[in-house]
């Protein structure tokens, strides 16, 4: 079923903030990584207002080092907040595994949340549809440093090679950190309860299909004190 308007129909939000950001821990000290302040709001209110347009409405975290914080930050909102707490770390993948049981919808938006990409996702919803797969990914440009997952899809938009951290070339894309998801791919995760999305999970699944969605839209992101300066510098121009 092609959406038509703007609202996303009944899509609960998976956010990965679960880790310790020992990157930015000079900057941040204690205070957990999703709530370091962009143009006075902490990073995770310019998230989840980003997706609020789309009708994006019951969002689980996954969270872990410093959670009370994000909880106490997130006690009052206007939409549905759930938690998906982490009593040791788990990697990316197995914060999504521990999450499961949150999750109500058939479809799931995942994404990390020390990142922001502003792209289509009404756009990127209907591409997933009619692609049929079981993941989808949001893929950005290449950048001049070669710290991300890079993505290689062929003629039909079907991812073909995901490597993390890897270098670039002209034929390639970096992952956005966003993904939609069906609930079959917890039929496919490792039986292990610590693992990553992106080297243990995402290349195991390119066989059940996986496409990628490519953006104009500029991808951001928070993990390191350089990467935090740019993402001020840029987002303050939106946010300001």
């Amino acid at each position: 079923m092609k959406i038509e308007d703007n609202k996303i129909p009944s899509v609960d939000v998976v956010i990965l903030c679960g880790g310790k950001g020992e990157r930015l821990k000079n900057l941040s000290g204690d205070v957990p990584k999703i709530l370091m302040p962009i143009a006075g709001k902490p990073f995770i209110d310019i998230l989840i207002e980003s997706l609020l347009p789309f009708g994006f409405r019951r969002f689980v975290l996954c969270v872990g080092y410093l959670r009370e914080k994000v909880r106490a930050h997130l006690a009052v909102t206007d939409y549905d907040v759930v938690f998906s707490e982490e009593k040791e770390p788990l990697g990316t993948g197995g914060a999504m595994k521990n999450a499961r049981r949150h999750i109500k919808t058939s479809s799931f938006l995942l994404l990390n949340g020390d990142s922001f990409c502003p792209a289509d996702l009404h756009a990127f919803y209907n591409f997933h549809l009619r692609k049929g797969g079981i993941l989808s990914i949001v893929l950005s440009r290449p950048l001049s440093e070669n710290a991300y997952g890079v993505v290689e899809i062929d003629g039909q938009d079907r991812i073909i090679a995901f490597r993390e951290k890897d270098e670039a070339d002209e034929g390639s894309f970096i992952n956005a950190g966003l993904y939609l998801a069906e609930r079959g791919i917890f039929d496919l995760i490792p039986e292990k309860a610590r693992f990553s999305l992106e080297t243990d999970l995402i290349p195991s699944l390119l066989p059940h299909g996986c496409y990628g969605f490519v953006t104009d839209a500029e991808f951001i992101d928070i993990g390191t004190p350089e990467r935090y300066a740019r993402a001020l510098w840029r987002l303050s121009k939106f946010h300001g």
